[in-house]
């Protein structure tokens, strides 16, 4: 899969989705003081699916009808055990392949997705 891995994403979570052999472009390593609104930009024109601990990028997504090949997972998670944290990111992402044009929350014991609506 394709990810855009927010500023806000840990390092050893993008080392992890790349040692399992996805394509993850890091906001730390490449765009670093852009705004949200770019982070979308880059994810629509290179149809990645951005993820995020910012819950901003569910009105952005929505207002800006992000189109259907890209899709936003927020980690909505404690941060109390970077470790534990780290292993749900993994394991969520490579539990399923059908991130596209769904807005998902993830939190410790939950995922809640839904459809981002169609463009006009």
């Amino acid at each position: 899969m394709r990810f855009l891995a927010n500023e806000n994403i840990s390092g050893t979570a993008v080392r992890g989705l790349r040692g399992a052999g996805h394509d993850v472009l890091s906001v730390k390593e490449s765009m670093r003081g852009a705004d949200d609104a770019d982070f979308l930009a880059r994810a629509q024109t290179e149809g990645r699916v951005l993820l995020t601990h910012d819950k901003d990028f569910g009105e952005l997504a929505y207002r800006r009808g992000l189109p259907a090949r890209c899709g936003v997972v927020l980690f909505r998670l404690s941060g109390a055990q970077p470790d534990a944290d780290n292993w749900r990111i993994l394991s969520v992402l490579q539990g399923r392949e059908d991130w596209a044009g769904a807005f998902s929350v993830v939190t410790e014991d939950r995922l809640r997705m839904r459809p981002l609506p169609k463009p006009h």
